[in-house]
């Protein structure tokens, strides 16, 4: 009889294992698949780029410094290796573009550009994909971590050698209040 209890302690010891540890898996993921999302809408937003750039160049040919700024920005986020440099570089990028967009607004012109419009209009909307698609990665890394932290699952995740996963926060100068002047 105590075999028997034992045996069942054993088997119910190793499915709650089984359970956990597939539990890691599920929420790893997870953060990789919110990840993937993000990635998706940056994808989008770097094809838009080259479009919106050129119809600029048409009307402003003579800002080059912010046009390659642009270009130099896009290309950091092709050689970023790791989420945290890809972040740091589409926070480069983004900044860019708000410079390009600044630029748009001294012509007239440009701005009322179907195709200028519709590029803006588009990227507006993939600005707001993206920011939807980061709180959802926050979000899942944040299930991810408390699970990853909280015992007795810490125990598991670390044999399962399932590290520390980022938030993405935003940058300093995303934070500070836009002055605005009449």
């Amino acid at each position: 009889m105590v075999v028997i209890f034992l045996a069942v302690l054993i088997v119910l010891g190793f499915i709650i294992l089984i359970a956990v540890y597939n539990s890691f898996v599920s929420l790893k993921n997870r953060v990789d698949n919110a990840w993937s999302q993000i990635d998706v809408q940056l994808k989008k937003r770097h094809d838009l780029v080259p479009n919106l750039v050129e119809t600029v160049k048409g009307y402003a040919a003579h800002e080059k410094s912010t046009f390659e700024m642009v270009t130099n920005a896009r290309s950091r986020v092709g050689a970023a290796a790791t989420p945290g440099e890809q972040v740091q570089a589409e926070n480069q990028l983004t900044q860019a573009l708000r410079g390009l967009l600044a630029v748009a607004e001294a012509y007239p012109e440009l701005k009322a550009n179907q195709n200028f419009l519709m590029l803006q209009e588009e990227l507006s909307g993939i600005e707001s994909k993206i920011a939807y698609a980061r709180q959802a990665y926050n979000d899942t890394v944040m299930t991810y971590e408390t699970r990853r932290q909280s015992f007795p699952w810490s125990l598991m995740a670390g044999i399962g050698g399932f590290g520390r996963r980022e938030y993405l926060a935003a940058e300093e100068a995303e934070k500070e209040v836009p002055k605005v002047a009449f």
